[in-house]
């Protein structure tokens, strides 16, 4: 009729004007809480979180065989090892020293380059996609998810050691070769302040290990690369000819947590490391978002 109005309907088909299915909402699709529990019962992270708790309980069950040697070595590891049964802040600090440079490295690789990398080598990604789920949407959960199991195995390796050390030596002053004898109370507040030091640091192999998952579909050259990289450049880090070049390096401030132990605390390393870790982090983040955004999915 003329001069009427047509109101905007949609099709029979259930299609939104904009051409979404109805009731489709992007911000909906894959929950943090499903691919949190998805990722839970994968074997690979109920061994990584089981070993953050075992292998306290194996450095305690070690330290039970006394021969009768004072010889625990010479220098800082030597000394950390004489004080590491002093009390259970002092056994924290020590599962903490002999974890740091390897094994959390190795872990959070193993959360973060997984995480992609498993998914196209199953044949599942492009799956996820056809749900339909956002690539950026996927990608930040995917993130978010390993970020959070990567915490949750530090927190689970310093809580299993702080509780089984406690109840092995007691609650004592926390000793370093570097500090005043601190207080408990200071001293676990400086456990705290190195917990939250690894874990920003820690961010470099998390960006690192993605923007691998996200490059290639095998997981275990993602995370494989990730430590290999981690540890060329603290190979480089060692070469005092390379001068200035070193301080750009991801693994440079690796070890300036040890400045929260000193009395009083050498934040200048700290602040730097933590600047460092960020910056590298985001570009790798950004780098892999970028990637995934334009890939050619295929499996």
């Amino acid at each position: 009729m003329a001069g009427s109005t047509v109101e905007p309907t949609r099709s029979a088909a259930g299609v939104a004007p904009s051409g979404a299915a109805a009731g489709y909402r992007p911000s909906k699709t894959l929950p943090f809480v499903a691919e949190f529990r998805r990722q839970a019962s994968r074997r690979r992270t109920q061994l990584a979180l089981g070993f953050m708790v075992l292998l306290p309980l194996i450095i305690l069950i070690a330290f039970q065989f006394e021969s009768g040697d004072d010889d625990n070595g010479r220098g800082e590891f030597g000394s950390l090892v004489s004080f590491a049964t002093s009390g259970g802040l002092n056994f924290t600090l020590f599962t903490i020293f002999v974890s740091a440079s390897f094994l959390l490295v190795v872990v959070v690789a193993l959360f973060c380059g997984d995480t992609v990398a498993s998914e196209a080598s199953w044949g599942s990604l492009r799956y996820l996609l056809a749900v339909p789920v956002p690539r950026a949407r996927l990608l930040a959960v995917k993130l978010l998810v390993a970020l959070t199991y990567s915490a949750l195995a530090l927190v689970l390796l310093a809580g299993t050691a702080l509780v089984i050390g406690t109840l092995r030596y007691g609650w004592s002053p926390l000793r370093s070769t570097v500090a005043a004898q601190l207080e408990p109370g200071e001293g676990l507040l400086r456990l705290l302040m190195v917990l939250g030091y690894l874990a920003v640091v820690l961010l470099v192999v998390a960006g690192l290990a993605f923007l691998l998952s996200v490059i290639t579909d095998a997981a275990l050259g993602a995370v494989g690369g990730a430590v290999l990289l981690w540890i060329l450049s603290s190979i480089l880090d060692q070469i005092t000819a390379l001068g200035a070049i070193r301080s750009f390096l991801p693994t440079h401030y690796s070890t300036a947590w040890l400045g929260l132990l000193s009395t009083p605390v050498q934040t200048d390393d700290l602040v730097r490391g933590a600047v460092s870790a960020i910056c590298y982090a985001t570009l790798f983040w950004g780098l892999a978002f970028w990637r995934f955004t334009r890939k050619d999915i295929t499996s």
